[in-house]
């Protein structure tokens, strides 16, 4: 093996990147995976699990990095010892790429159709995997890097993230795998034929507007994270967050996730009066974030109506491990950590908010990396409305990232995508997943535009991940009994 083969790798995994929300040099995720695919083809199984491990740990070290802004800045943690920790917590993330190297060099076939099919399918697998192991984490999704105007976009309604991953490493390991084998041709006619068939999948309506368009005002309230967590500042923090949604005019007025970080119970009444006049001065309703309790003293991260005839309240499902909560036998990090409100419940009901005629189904910070999770809100919601603060990762590449993946969740719903934020990326997005106007990162605001709600169900909505998941293991199966004699 050549020595600077791991080298390449890993320069390779991070070159992916690029591909990704804010460079989105879309093409370049081709030769990156491509370099993966060349090394696989003939690798033993035990060299090919080591060229995944360097690939994927270079992809998540480069793509990841903004973690490094939390330890470092607001977790209190040495830079060297911050970037060991990305660099640890990389490596461990590259055990599932190293997975897939593993199981396609034990199943190929020589083939280069067939190989270029099962890497595919390895990879999807894995993927996958990552979205719910250990609670899932599926952040840098190679699918992500193909929303519009890729044509692979057009499967994404289909197929989801995960389908579009498959495809993608298909298209990439076939021109590899076929350039080798003597087949150039019909490996780059197999290519041009999928993303041609993506365009034209592009191209359809999967759901239909519903009710006359509505007025919505999303608040960027623009929060540095140390004065949310201030004590001696916190009425400024609530004087600032009253004054921008009294600048919002809407029938939906959406807030970011925590904009008032303690328990609603303790919010004066008087500010919360206040809060409900501003959102209902035009006859709307508005969705603040702020935690609740309930009477078993449980903790919820919320979003909670104000200024409609009732109150309504979803509670978020899917918690960060050591941010949110504690999983079992770590409760000594939380009381080391020290990190505010990392001690809560899961919320029990996904069920969409009724606000304007519209039915809201509301998502929390990181709920909409979990694609098959909220279509569960499906057909009933017309709207999708995601609420974050992601002020933890600074200025960094965490904001532009996360809007990628809304937009992977518009399309995979054929519903458009409202995100209220505190620091960035506060937007519309259309069910097409094309952004239709964003605010400025960094700065207090409010968007307003005029959004209609959608019914209609994708493929995706209908089966989730099952298509795909069924589809890759049968591959993988097919391989396993024609496997070739030792």
């Amino acid at each position: 093996m050549n020595r600077l083969l791991p080298l390449v790798l890993i320069l390779s995994g991070a070159l992916s990147v690029l591909a990704y929300a804010p460079f989105d040099l879309v093409p370049l995720i081709l030769p990156a995976l491509g370099v993966l695919a060349w090394c696989w083809r003939d690798a033993t199984p035990g060299r090919a699990a080591l060229y995944g491990l360097c690939w994927g740990t270079g992809a998540f070290f480069a793509g990841m990095g903004w973690l490094m802004v939390a330890l470092y800045l607001y977790g209190g943690m040495p830079l060297p010892l911050a970037v060991l920790a990305i660099a640890l917590l990389s490596a461990f993330m590259g055990l599932l790429p190293a997975l897939a190297g593993f199981v396609f060099a034990r199943l190929r076939r020589d083939r280069w159709a067939f190989d270029a099919l099962l890497m595919a399918a390895a990879w999807a697998l894995v993927e996958w995997t990552r979205g719910w192991l250990f609670t899932g984490f599926p952040w840098l999704a190679i699918g992500y890097s193909q929303t519009p105007p890729s044509p692979l976009a057009g499967y994404a309604p289909i197929v989801g993230v995960y389908g579009v991953g498959f495809i993608l490493m298909a298209v990439s390991s076939a021109l590899v795998l076929g350039w080798r084998s003597g087949a150039r041709g019909a490996a780059s006619s197999a290519a041009a034929l999928i993303l041609v068939l993506g365009f034209g999948l592009g191209r359809i309506d999967w759901s239909e507007p519903v009710g006359a368009p509505v007025r919505v005002a999303l608040v960027q309230t623009n929060v540095p994270q140390d004065m949310k967590w201030d004590r001696d500042r916190f009425q400024a923090v609530l004087e600032s967050n009253l004054e921008s949604a009294r600048s919002a005019h809407g029938q939906i007025v959406a807030m970011p996730e925590t904009t008032v970080p303690i328990l609603l119970e303790h919010v004066p009444q008087d500010y919360l009066a206040a809060l409900a006049a501003a959102f209902h001065a035009e006859g709307g309703e508005g969705v603040l974030g702020v935690f609740t309790r309930d009477g078993e003293g449980h903790i919820y991260n919320s979003a909670v109506t104000l200024g409609g005839a009732t109150q309504q309240v979803y509670s978020k499902r899917h918690l960060v491990p050591f941010g949110e909560y504690s999983p079992p036998m770590f409760g000594w990090f939380y009381e080391l950590a020290k990190i505010p409100m990392s001690d809560q419940s899961r919320g029990r009901s996904g069920k969409p908010l009724d606000i304007a005629g519209q039915k809201v189904a509301v998502n929390i910070c990181y709920e909409d990396v979990f694609g098959e999770e909220l279509i569960a809100a499906l057909p009933e919601a017309t709207l999708l409305l995601n609420m974050s603060n992601l002020a933890w990762y600074g200025n960094s590449h965490a904001q532009p990232q996360h809007l990628q993946i809304s937009r992977m969740r518009a399309l995979e719903t054929a519903r458009p995508m409202l995100r209220a934020t505190n620091t960035g990326m506060t937007a519309v997005i259309s069910p097409k997943g094309r952004v239709e106007a964003v605010l400025p990162q960094f700065e207090r605001g409010v968007l307003h535009a005029d959004v209609r709600g959608y019914q209609g169900l994708t493929p995706y909505a209908r089966s989730g991940n099952l298509s795909v998941v069924l589809g890759a293991f049968a591959v993988l199966a097919f391989a396993a009994l024609r496997r070739r004699p030792a």
